[in-house]
């Protein structure tokens, strides 16, 4: 793959770049309403693959925020064309890497020493390029190691990156007004925290040693003397991605135990710890030889104060949903609701919720859940389906619920995507055992 020997950091070029792209999906556009009145029975299937594959393009080279979104857009399978959902999961491996000089440089400015004065041996191409980062393998003695390096000006570009994301996103998720603004600082503000390496490597040894008591589990050592605000060194961990784990001939038994392990993992950290990995897309984590989960990259962690867990959990009990003055309550206690909705809106988005908690929440009343199993996916793909095209909610208000939901959410549809993949049926409550 060609890689960069520059990224785009001003304003006005990464503007740019995006202005050029939307040039190309307006070409899209037209080509496609050409062919609809020469056919109209012409789908959109060819519209969304061209413009998922201009927006991709134009984001890899921007690397940063605006990529960070598209990648997590696409663990968002069930709202997305699957065009954009195939094309935007690249972004989690495969886009243009820093070149080797400019990977030197990054490591005299913030190291103040060149890789090879501070490793026996380091590999100039990069295993893996990310959003945010790529990584490179290294050696030091009898260790092999993982060294991450942040790309230059992302961290600086993510408040006018996520500007002209912005109006992109409240069109596709129906926000609007100045409502729509604490969910973008709170993307804002969890990105700056995934561009903070310091705060990454101790978020990383915090989360290892808490949760190292959890069976078939394992974590990369971390290198603080080789680690900086934008360069994380660890141990080199063997094994495949979870992703193409899932696509390799496993056992039943072999799925089960690490989803198992998987599960009991997010749940410590959501009710142990109160706060959790909020970024699990299959990048992230590894199958070892030995049939162990290995669980990387802790850039992303959400804080779950108690404001919010307390009304989000007791959300998920069967009973507190079949009650309608507990339901209504805390659908008002978590913003869901709001004293300035309408009588539609009350009305409309309570039976939303209702059906979509019932849904969502199924997992957690059972002693034990197959996430293999494909009714559940079919009832949220429909689900999805059904609203993304009901016309009446495109008329409403789509801000609905606490800024928290965002990651929390993403937490939980990345979980169950991952339990799908490993075809597991885990025991709900088995977590309990590891808390204090």
């Amino acid at each position: 793959m060609k890689t960069l020997d520059a990224i785009p950091t001003g304003k006005i070029e990464r503007a740019g770049k995006l202005v050029k792209t939307g040039v190309k999906i307006g070409g899209n556009y037209a080509k496609y309403y050409g062919k609809k009145l020469v056919n109209p029975e012409h789908t959109r299937d060819e519209l969304n693959e061209d413009n998922a594959g201009d927006i991709y393009d134009g984001l890899k080279s921007l690397k940063g925020s605006a990529l960070k979104v598209a990648q997590m857009l696409s663990m968002e399978k069930n709202l997305l064309p699957r065009a954009y959902v195939e094309k935007f999961s690249l972004s989690q491996f495969s886009v243009p890497p820093l070149s080797a000089p400019l990977v030197r440089k990054t490591f005299k400015k913030y190291l103040d020493k060149y890789p090879e004065e501070l490793f026996d041996t380091f590999e100039r191409n990069s295993i893996n390029a990310a959003s945010i980062g790529q990584v490179h393998k290294a050696t030091k003695g009898d260790k092999e190691l993982a060294v991450k390096i942040q790309y230059p000006g992302v961290a600086e570009s993510i408040s006018s990156d996520l500007a002209l994301v912005k109006p992109i996103a409240m069109r596709m998720f129906n926000l609007q007004g100045t409502d729509s603004d604490k969910y973008f600082k709170e993307v804002e503000h969890k990105l700056n925290e995934e561009t903070d390496y310091v705060l990454e490597l101790q978020q990383s040894k915090e989360i290892s040693k808490f949760c190292a008591h959890i069976p078939n589990l394992e974590f990369p050592t971390y290198y603080e003397e080789l680690s900086s605000d934008r360069i994380i060194t660890m141990d080199w961990m063997h094994g495949l991605h979870l992703s193409e784990f899932a696509k390799t001939d496993f056992k039943a038994e072999l799925g089960n135990k690490l989803g198992q392990t998987l599960w009991d993992f997010f749940m410590y950290q959501i009710h142990g710890l109160r706060k959790v990995h909020a970024d699990p897309h299959p990048g992230n984590f590894l199958i070892s030889d030995r049939g162990t989960l290995i669980a990387i990259d802790f850039g992303c962690i959400k804080a779950i104060p108690d404001e919010f867990y307390i009304p989000y959990f007791e959300l998920a009990k069967k009973e507190n949903i079949s009650n309608d003055v507990v339901f209504t309550r805390k659908l008002y206690e978590l913003e869901i609701l709001t004293p300035a909705d309408t009588t539609a809106e009350f009305k409309f988005f309570k039976e939303l919720f209702k059906e979509m908690l019932t849904l969502f929440t199924t997992p957690f009343n059972e002693e034990t859940f197959d996430f293999g199993a494909d009714d559940f996916w079919v009832k949220i793909a429909d689900l999805s389906q059904r609203y993304s095209t009901d016309q009446q909610i495109r008329k409403m208000n789509g801000n609905r619920g606490s800024k928290h939901f965002l990651y929390m959410n993403r937490t939980f549809f990345g979980l169950f995507n991952l339990l799908h993949d490993l075809k597991a049926t885990v025991k709900v409550d088995n977590y309990k055992k590891y808390l204090d």
